[in-house]
């Protein structure tokens, strides 16, 4: 068995998105133990969106269902799109698996860009008619920065949910077995995760 560790480590000089708090670490000597105080956006790192991020009603991160966020995914490398990635690039190749994970040029950069790839509203609902349950993006968001929500809204209404901020860098296309675990942060939006691969034939 072979785990990867799709996660891109929490720091205080990680990326985040405009507006969003970005992490802050202190850490304090007690005498017997370390101890942290922490504060950051609920959407800081790898992270998991809940409906209620943009729907303002349904579930909540602590509430979502876990079988959605674990079990067979596929990997689609689609790092040629440029920064729209439309159905062309997704269709017939899901192949009815439920959880998709976009691949992009992102995985690699270190900085903000507006131009960050992202998915188009067709594409969204190409995924949410074959039922897929979840997907996820190594780029800052699933949809582009000038965006009125329209993606995220048809994906999260749909049951699909949402994982950002992936580090797919290091990751053949292929298919896997996903753990995607949100901090169980009760009635909020959205909540960093630990994201990991499994394949159990010695590696892609």
């Amino acid at each position: 068995m072979t785990i990867i560790d799709i996660t891109r480590p929490l720091a205080g000089n990680s990326l985040a998105y405009p507006g969003d708090t970005a992490p802050h670490f202190i850490q304090s000597d007690a005498g017997l133990y370390l101890v942290s105080d922490i504060r950051m956006s609920s959407h800081s790192g790898t992270h998991i969106d809940a409906p209620v991020h943009y729907l303002k009603t349904g579930l909540t991160v602590d509430e979502l269902p876990l079988s959605h966020l674990i079990g067979p995914c596929r990997v689609l490398d689609v790092s040629g799109a440029g920064p729209l990635i439309d159905v062309s690039w997704i269709k017939n190749r899901t192949d009815g698996v439920p959880r998709i994970l976009l691949k992009t040029v992102f995985s690699t950069c270190t900085s903000f860009s507006e131009e960050y790839p992202s998915l188009t509203l067709d594409a969204a609902k190409y995924l949410t008619s074959t039922g897929t349950l979840c997907i996820g993006i190594d780029s800052f968001s699933i949809e582009k920065f000038d965006c009125d929500g329209s993606v995220h809204r048809e994906l999260l209404h749909h049951g699909c949910l949402i994982i950002e901020l992936l580090d797919l860098s290091h990751v053949p296309e292929g298919d896997y077995t996903i753990f995607a675990l949100p901090l169980r942060l009760a009635g909020l939006d959205g909540a960093p995760a630990r994201v990991i691969l499994v394949t159990n034939d010695g590696g892609k």
